[in-house]
C-alpha cells in the first residue's frame, strides 16, 4: 500500500486547496429597473428579460 514518506506541509496542502472555494454569481444591473440580477435570467424584481415583460410581479415597471 502506498504511504506518504513525509507529512504534507500546511503550505503544500493550502496551495492544493487554493481553487476549492465558493463562486460568486455574476450580477449585473437590470436595464429596466436597475436592480442587481443574475446574467441571462429574468429579473426577479420587475419580471423583464431582453426588454420584454416575461412574468408579472407585485412591483410595477418604471
Amino acid at each position: 500500500m502506498a504511504v506518504p514518506k513525509r507529512k504534507t506541509s500546511k503550505t503544500k496542502k493550502r496551495m492544493r486547496r487554493g481553487h476549492i472555494k465558493l463562486a460568486m454569481p455574476n450580477l449585473s444591473a437590470c436595464p429596466n429597473c436597475g436592480e442587481l440580477r443574475v446574467s441571462h435570467h429574468v429579473c426577479p424584481s420587475c419580471g423583464f428579460y431582453d426588454g420584454k415583460q416575461v412574468i408579472t410581479t407585485g412591483k410595477s415597471a418604471d
